[in-house]
This record gives structure tokens, C-alpha cells and sequence, in this order.
């Protein structure tokens, strides 16, 4: 194979098109971000990498919760809105209906199939980013999208991220943790 070089980016070929909800100033506000992930299993922490510059940011540290919401493709225009422009310019509130949980103070979307609501933990200055890793409080799902007591991911048509397009999830292509074990009793 001909590998070339390209130099140093933050690059993941594919990754969630989340909306990250917080109360900014008394109101729900929703920024989109795909630089999120799984931080830790027991206690369940997820994460998400902020510009610093973000109005979400300051909601994120005035009530320290936020919400990871997980919208469906359908949702796409209104998605890419809330990544267009800034809470600080225009009020975003009326995008999405909102509801709160057991924090109060993390607003969740609730036309997404599957909302994670969040006590923040830490935030790791990073740079250009922080790093927000919240501790899972709760998540709440459409009914019609969960199975075996977690949320689907067929069902749930999640966004996909990358190189600078929206995506949905396509088939699936082997099952996790057995496809490899050909070859493990080589």
C-alpha cells in the first residue's frame, strides 16, 4: 500500500453530529458538536470537546450539567442551524422542545430519539478546546428506539459526522467482539 504523509490533525473519519444542550442566562441552548465519545464505563462518563468560545460553554460552567442529545436524520436542517450560529446572536430555545430531568438545569431535546442528561465532572483545558467530560445522570429514549433496554441505533437513525458532510448510520457490516474470533484460535 502507498501511504503519504499529511501531517498532524484532529481527524476521526466518523463521528456523532450531537446536539450538546445547557441553560445559558435562564434558557435552553443547543450547539452542534461531533468531537464526543465514551470517557469511562463505571461511573458512565461521556465527553465532548468544546471551542472555549462557545455560548454553550457558558451554561456548561454556570450550572455544571449539560446534555448530549441524539438527533435523528430527520432532524438534520435544525441540526446544521444550531451549528450555524451562536446562542450569544440569536436565541436558539424555540429550535427544539425542551425538557428537563433530574438535573433541572440540563435542557434535553426531545424530538432526539435519545438524550443523555449529564453532571459535569471535569474540564480539561485542551488548547484551542476544552475537553467536558460529564458523569451520565440519566437517559432518556424514545420507546420505539430501544431494544433489549438500551437504545438502537437503527432505530434511533443517528447523525453521522464526517469530512465535513452529514451522514446516517448504513448496514451493518459484522457483530462486534465475534467477527475476529476466526482468527484469534489461529
Amino acid at each position: 500500500m502507498d501511504k503519504i504523509t499529511l501531517g498532524p490533525m484532529p481527524y476521526m473519519s466518523v463521528m456523532p453530529a450531537l446536539l450538546v444542550g445547557a441553560q445559558v442566562k435562564g434558557k435552553p441552548n443547543y450547539m452542534v458538536a461531533a468531537w464526543a465519545t465514551v470517557a469511562c464505563m463505571a461511573p458512565p462518563m461521556v465527553c465532548v470537546a468544546l471551542n472555549k468560545t462557545r455560548y454553550t460553554v457558558r451554561g456548561i460552567e454556570e450550572n455544571r450539567t449539560f446534555s448530549l442529545n441524539v438527533p435523528s436524520a430527520d432532524l438534520v436542517a435544525k441540526v446544521d442551524y444550531c451549528g450555524l450560529v451562536s446562542g450569544a446572536q440569536e436565541d436558539k430555545s424555540k429550535i427544539f422542545l425542551s425538557f428537563y430531568g433530574n438535573l433541572k438545569t440540563a435542557p434535553l431535546a426531545v424530538e432526539c430519539p435519545v438524550n443523555i442528561e449529564c453532571r459535569l465532572f471535569e474540564s480539561v483545558d485542551c488548547g484551542s478546546h476544552l475537553l467536558v467530560i460529564g458523569e451520565v445522570v440519566e437517559i432518556h429514549a424514545d420507546r420505539a428506539c430501544v431494544v433489549d433496554g438500551k437504545p438502537d441505533t437503527m432505530a434511533s437513525n443517528p447523525i453521522v459526522y464526517a469530512q465535513t458532510a452529514y451522514w446516517q448510520v448504513g448496514d451493518q457490516v459484522a457483530k462486534a467482539f465475534s467477527a475476529g474470533k476466526e482468527l484469534k484460535n489461529r
